[in-house]
């Protein structure tokens, strides 16, 4: 992995893009890809206990035992050999960047323009984008979203947020409009975990941010009851939750009733519910290629 503060691809393509995010519009969205097994073998989800609202209410099988001391070379710190693939870090890099006049750091895989879709991963408290990086820890699944990125000719982005508030809101929709400006109209998929859903929770109220959104995923995050009334709802933004059952953080009980009011209005959401996980499940089991193909399916 490069570590670059000068020779990333965004400082070329910033010149480009500089008339462009002047002036930039929302172009019509295009219909999402499908994306292309990878390794789904591993990490699919291992076993449904339940399933309810034509399968988007779905409870996963989740094992201590299986999903980290079996998957896991030294638990949660290196995975296994088999769950990952250096392909898709082989041309990653980390990036001091600025953007629409903010300076910040990003972490990117796969494409800068013409990119299929976009993936922006936002962490939570006491970390940063380095985070997003690491192939070996939580069970390889970053290295899988990051391999998903590159063989299906997509992005995938983590910024260092620098303050659960208004700035770190602004890093990131200053992110979306240049991912916007390299493709326009292709999807923008934003994952928040952990606290990181405050910055979820202030680009869906951003009404010249949320029409960018193709998706929005919640892994493990704060909920945000006042959903129902932000641009992203209004956009009928699809929205995807995944919890631990057993998260001490934040009670998946109130991302349900987030779920069931959004469901139940018929507007497009999903609620995965890891049995017996705790507040870091969601990042190693959500199946990045299952939920980012019903994000995309949605017109």
């Amino acid at each position: 992995m490069q570590v670059s503060t000068k020779n990333f691809a965004f400082k070329a393509l910033n010149m480009a893009l500089s008339t462009a995010l002047a002036t930039l519009i929302a172009f019509p969205l295009a219909a999402g890809p499908r994306l292309k097994s990878f390794k789904d073998d591993l990490f699919a989800y291992p076993g449904i206990l339940e399933m309810r609202d034509n399968g988007d209410w779905i409870k996963v099988d989740y094992s201590k035992q299986r999903d980290i001391y079996g998957r896991d070379e030294v638990p949660l710190s290196k995975v296994k050999g088999k769950y990952i693939s250096r392909w898709g870090s082989f041309n990653d890099q980390f990036e001091t960047v600025t953007l629409q006049g903010r300076t910040f750091d990003v972490y990117h895989a796969g494409k800068v323009r013409g990119q299929n879709f976009t993936v922006i991963f936002i962490h939570g408290r006491g970390v940063d984008n380095k985070l997003a990086a690491n192939d070996y820890r939580f069970g390889g699944n970053f290295n899988r979203i990051k391999n998903l990125a590159v063989e299906n000719d997509g992005a995938y982005m983590a910024p260092t947020i620098k303050s659960f508030d208004a700035v770190g809101v602004a890093d990131t929709a200053a992110l979306i409009r240049t991912a916007n400006a390299a493709s326009p109209g292709k999807p923008i998929v934003i994952a928040c975990a952990s606290m990181g859903a405050i910055i979820c929770a202030g680009i869906a109220r951003d009404p010249a941010v949320a029409p960018l959104l193709k998706g929005i995923m919640i892994m493990g995050g704060a909920p945000d009851p006042g959903f129902p009334t932000t641009a992203a709802h209004s956009q009928k933004v699809p929205l995807v939750i995944t919890h631990g059952s057993w998260d001490s953080v934040y009670k998946w009980q109130d991302q349900e009733s987030i779920y069931n009011k959004l469901h139940a209005e018929g507007y497009p959401t999903r609620f995965v519910l890891f049995e017996t996980g705790k507040h870091g499940s969601p990042i190693r089991m959500t199946d990045w290629r299952s939920e980012l193909n019903w994000i995309f399916a949605h017109k």
